[in-house]
């Protein structure tokens, strides 16, 4: 799940949320990218049994005490990273049609490994919606395939616009803004010429969106905060990208330094737990193994509330609810400020999106340290 994901509204714990995702993790990802958050997948498939068995535990449960079911609302993922990767995508899909409260989710992302080898999907895809896709570039063909640690990135990304384009899908593509990509603007921008992108879109009544986005650091990406950009290199992105991106992003100010950050929570007045969220949806997110975690965290050991192969829907919800996994307990236990003046650099001119990301990251920091594992980054 991307930042579109994650941010909308303030984070709140499950005792707040009525309606919730369930999203399972059933067949990985094509890619082990060096940005993502969720981190990397891995082992087999969660057998369909029990994707139903979880979905009917969720609604089954009722909070003590009151007479309803605690969530009259679920939808259903069949994925964690990448939608329609396996090959029964359209089953999966059907799938998650019967289980949902409403449509699926698809947040306007598809499997760019399949568009770029199933000649079906893209049609299939358009048929279902939406009809826009984003495609997410980190640079020119070494450095892309480079961060999703798989040769042939790359050349997917491309090919995987061409799909889109040819069944009347608009693309969009999200560049990650890193040290790395800077000297590979140009050719980015070129290749958007050369594939008269801006054109074919425009042809199917829209405009092409290409946009930067800073990588958060959670997850996989507290391993690249070495390559996060900083003030002094904003100078060389060219300005109609920025424009692109303000618009895009529906802001003027797209990144602050952290030292500017560090000054804002300093200021704060916020009771708000530390580092978690935000979220417009809670999300239940169950491993291949049943283990289970949720969006406002990590899925990382010291955010795990349970196994729903030995444990309850009801102990892990009274889980979470007290707080008892490590990384909630610190979030409730510390303020932002506590954590900028563990971990703050007050000089530091690396770009954040907001003072969320930075809280974040410090405290995946502190849940490593105090947990006696060692930091990523």
């Amino acid at each position: 799940m991307c930042e579109a994901e994650r941010a909308l509204c303030s984070a709140m714990l499950l005792t707040d949320r009525r309606a919730i995702g369930t999203a399972f993790e059933l067949h990985g990802c094509p890619n082990a990218c060096r940005h993502c958050y969720l981190g990397r997948p891995a082992g087999p498939a969660l057998p369909l049994d029990e994707v139903r068995r979880v979905v009917a535990e969720f609604r089954q449960y009722v909070r003590p005490g009151e007479p309803e079911p605690a969530f009259p609302h679920i939808r259903v993922a069949t994925w964690i990273w990448e939608p329609d990767y396996a090959d029964d995508y359209r089953q999966l899909y059907n799938l998650e049609r019967e289980l949902s409260d409403g449509d699926p989710p698809r947040f306007e992302l598809l499997s760019v490994w399949r568009l770029a080898r199933d000649p079906a999907y893209a049609e299939w895809a358009k048929s279902v919606g939406p009809d826009t896709c984003q495609v997410t570039l980190f640079g020119t063909q070494a450095t892309n395939d480079w961060f999703y640690r798989r040769r042939g990135a790359f050349q997917d990304c491309v090919t995987a616009t061409e799909c889109l384009l040819e069944v009347g899908m608009k693309p969009r593509w999200q560049l990650f803004f890193t040290r790395r990509i800077l000297p590979e603007l140009d050719d980015l921008r070129r290749l958007v010429d050369r594939l008269s992108l801006r054109e074919r879109v425009q042809a199917l009544g829209g405009e092409f969106d290409l946009f930067l986005h800073l990588p958060g650091p959670d997850g996989e990406a507290r391993k690249i905060e070495h390559l996060r950009p900083t003030a002094e290199e904003v100078g060389g992105i060219p300005a109609e990208l920025l424009t692109a991106s303000r618009k895009h992003f529906g802001r003027d100010v797209l990144w602050r330094t952290e030292a500017e950050l560090i000054g804002e929570i300093e200021e704060r007045e916020d009771p708000s737990p530390c580092g978690l969220g935000p979220v417009d949806q809670f999300w239940f997110l169950v491993r291949n193994n049943l283990d289970v975690y949720t969006n406002l965290g990590l899925m990382e050991p010291g955010w795990k509330l349970g196994s729903l192969a030995t444990d309850s829907v009801d102990s892990v919800v009274e889980t979470l609810e007290s707080k008892h996994p490590l990384g909630y307990r610190l979030a409730h236990s510390l303020s932002a400020g506590d954590l900028a003046s563990r971990f703050g650099d007050p000089e530091s001119t690396r770009l954040y999106t907001d003072a969320g990301d930075l809280e974040s990251l410090w405290l995946a920091r502190l849940v490593a340290e105090t947990s006696g594992g060692s930091e990523l980054a």
